[in-house]
């Protein structure tokens, strides 16, 4: 150990770097760094915080967790499916025939609602075995919300007016192209999980190809005379129950 002898005339500060001496024109640091030209500790130490702040931001994570982007696409599903069912509004009366009026109606809920709940529930799938996201997937996962909130809209419409072409035509817009921005959310998710299990677990399966197939599919069957939308949406709740099991690539242990 070394002793060091200090001048009486110094005065002797304690800071977190280590001991400073203070003479009347400068200032020596002990130990670990050298001060010149009268600078303190408190200056020492402002620098000191500076520094570590800068280092904590460097280790700042460029990936975050997945559990707040699915509370927030749970609340909004639920919303969506909220204004579904607002939206079905009976005729004044208490006879049978309100109700007969609106079994069309009801039958398109009936498979808007299955829409939902298989996004929902393959939604939910996906993300317990994400471990990361970044930006991309919550820009991605919002397009995603888009597409399904515009199916209250077509619902209501289809509902509405269940032999016309427009409205089939719109419906199976509408469950094509939020079928193509579920399969873009699970691009960026291998994306940000490279060498996981879920990048492993997800790839091209039968279901991503075949769904929009019978889609585009439907919309034609929309043009054909008399009973063309009634087999377009024939051909959606095909697809509803191709899709009604959850993913296997995601519910295998």
């Amino acid at each position: 150990m070394v002793a060091l002898a200090l001048p009486v005339s110094g005065r002797v500060a304690k800071g977190r770097k280590g001991l400073y001496v203070a003479l009347p024109e400068r200032g020596v640091c002990i130990c670990p760094r050298v001060c010149h030209n009268g600078r303190m500790a408190e200056d020492l130490e402002d620098e000191t915080r500076q520094h570590e702040k800068k280092e904590h931001t460097a280790r700042l994570p460029a990936a975050f967790s997945p559990a707040r982007l699915e509370a927030f696409s749970d609340g909004v599903l639920a919303v969506i499916i909220t204004i579904m069912v607002l939206g079905i509004h009976p005729e004044k009366g208490g006879d049978i025939s309100v109700l007969v009026a609106l079994i069309p109606a009801l039958l398109i809920y009936l498979l808007s609602f299955t829409f939902i709940g298989i996004y929902w529930n393959n939604h939910h799938h996906l993300l317990r075995v994400t471990s990361h996201i970044d930006g991309a997937v919550m820009w991605a996962n919002l397009h995603l919300l888009f597409w399904l909130s515009l199916i209250p809209i077509a619902t209501l419409w289809s509902g509405e007016n269940e032999t016309a072409i427009a409205p089939a035509v719109s419906y199976g817009a509408v469950g094509l192209l939020a079928a193509i921005a579920y399969n873009i959310l699970e691009r960026f998710i291998i994306r940000a999980n490279q060498g996981t299990d879920i990048e492993r677990a997800l790839g091209d399966s039968a279901k991503d190809i075949i769904s929009p197939i019978i889609y585009i599919v439907g919309m034609g069957l929309a043009f054909v005379p008399d009973f063309g939308p009634i087999l377009s949406y024939l051909a959606y709740a095909v697809v509803a129950i191709i899709w009604f099991i959850p993913d296997r690539r995601l519910t295998r242990p």
